[in-house]
C-alpha cells in the first residue's frame, strides 16, 4: 500500500463558523490536525481546503494544501477531489480521510485503519467497544454492527445505525468517522447517489454497503475528541496544552 493522508476542511460550519482557523494555544486548529497526521508517519499529508484562507495558513506553516470546490457536498467528496489534484498520476492507491476537527487524534489510529484495510476490504474504519447505556441510547453515537471472530480486533461491518444494535447481551461498537479507502473504492463511492438507508439513518457509510463495498473496522481504545462547538475549544486547549 502507498497511502496518501488527506484532511478535508472548510470555513463554513453551522455550530462553529471558521472552525479550522479557531485558535488553540496560539495556533489554528488545522495546524494541530496537520501535526498529528504527519506524526502518524503513514504517508504524505495534504489539506483539502474549501477556502483559500485555509490554504494560505497551511502553506505559511510549511504544509501542503490544495483548494477544492467549496460547493462539494461532503468531506469524502473533498478528499477525493484533493487526491486527484495532488496525485493525478494515481501513485497513491490508498486514501486516508483524516478528520479536520480532531486536533488531538492519536497518531496510532491511521495505522489501525490501514491494518483493518488489509488485502480484502474496500474501506476501513474504526470503532470503540462500549457497554455504556448512555452511548447505546444516544442517536448521535453511530453504532457499527460487526461480524467478528472471538478475540479478534478487526471485523467486517454488516450495518451502521443510530439505534442500539445489535440487540442482546454484550458490548456495542461505537463508530468513529475515520476512514481509509482504496483509491478505486473512493472514486466509486463519491460517484454514487445517496442511498435509501443512508438518507434514512443519515449515515453516509451505508451508501457504500448498499453498493456492495466491503467495510472492515478495527477496534481502538478511545473515541477521539471532536471540536464541534465553541465550548469544545476549551477542552481542546487543555488537551493540547504544552507541558510546562
Amino acid at each position: 500500500m502507498n497511502p496518501l493522508v488527506v484532511i478535508p476542511t472548510r470555513l463554513a460550519a453551522t455550530r462553529l463558523p471558521r472552525k479550522p482557523l479557531a485558535d488553540i494555544n496560539g495556533r489554528p486548529m488545522i495546524l494541530h490536525c496537520l501535526d498529528h497526521a504527519l506524526a502518524a508517519g503513514v504517508g504524505p499529508v495534504v489539506v483539502a481546503a474549501g477556502d483559500q484562507e485555509i490554504v494560505d495558513v497551511v502553506e505559511a506553516a510549511g504544509g501542503t494544501a490544495v483548494l477544492t470546490d467549496p460547493a462539494l457536498p461532503s468531506g469524502s467528496d473533498r478528499v477525493q477531489a484533493a487526491a486527484e489534484i495532488f496525485d493525478p498520476d494515481r501513485r497513491h492507491d490508498v486514501i486516508i480521510n483524516f478528520q479536520g476537527d480532531m486536533p488531538a487524534l492519536d497518531p496510532a489510529l491511521p495505522r489501525a485503519a490501514l491494518e483493518a484495510l488489509g488485502d480484502q476490504a474496500d474501506i476501513a474504519t474504526l470503532v470503540v467497544e462500549t457497554s455504556d447505556p448512555a452511548v447505546r441510547a444516544n442517536p448521535n453515537a453511530a453504532k457499527a454492527v460487526l461480524s467478528m471472530a472471538p478475540g479478534s480486533r478487526i471485523g467486517r461491518a454488516l450495518y451502521f445505525t443510530r439505534a442500539n444494535a445489535p440487540w442482546g447481551d454484550g458490548p456495542v461498537h461505537h463508530h468513529i468517522g475515520f476512514y481509509a479507502f482504496r483509491r478505486g473504492a473512493l472514486d466509486r463511492f463519491v460517484s454514487l447517489p445517496p442511498s435509501p438507508l443512508e438518507l434514512r439513518e443519515r449515515l453516509e457509510q451505508l451508501r457504500a454497503l448498499e453498493a456492495g463495498l466491503r467495510i472492515d473496522a478495527a477496534i481502538v481504545d478511545t473515541v477521539p475528541f471532536e471540536v464541534n462547538a465553541p465550548e469544545d475549544l476549551e477542552v481542546a486547549r487543555r488537551l493540547l496544552k504544552p507541558a510546562s
